[in-house]
């Protein structure tokens, strides 16, 4: 893809910092980071998002995000991690190439996520029902 983003990043055309690399995955820092350390991760093959993607490229890819989070282990002492990936631009997605953070975590460090929302098991069966 001529106009993506991150096939320019893999190609070389656009510098990154890159942490991590093989045939398959490359992992590179973002430049707009949640905390320092925030590491994206993705497939080398352009796919628009993680739905769209082989599965081939995508045990590459979580064998890459664990590989990330040793070195942020040894690098910026995380004590847990956040692995997301926003797939559609109603979740985020900003970048359409598959990718997926990878944010180290601290206790305390005062970053949240998301609310949660109330459920019955009533509500979760029927949902539950309907999608399988």
């Amino acid at each position: 893809m001529s106009d993506c983003l991150f096939c320019k990043i893999v190609s070389g055309e656009i510098p990154s910092h890159k942490v991590y690399e093989d045939d398959h995955v490359v992992s590179f820092l973002d430049i707009h980071p949640v905390k320092i350390g925030h590491t994206l991760v993705i497939p080398k093959k352009h796919s628009v998002n993680l739905v769209e993607s082989s599965v081939e490229d995508l045990t590459h890819v979580m064998t890459a995000v664990k590989e990330v989070m040793k070195g942020l282990i040894r690098t910026v002492d995380a004590e847990g991690f956040n692995v997301t990936s926003n797939i559609g631009q109603s979740a985020g997605q900003a970048v359409f190439h598959t990718h997926f953070h990878v944010i180290p975590r601290h206790n305390g460090d005062g970053l949240a996520m998301w609310a949660h929302k109330e459920v019955t098991q009533e509500e979760l069966a029927v949902l539950a029902q309907r999608m399988r």
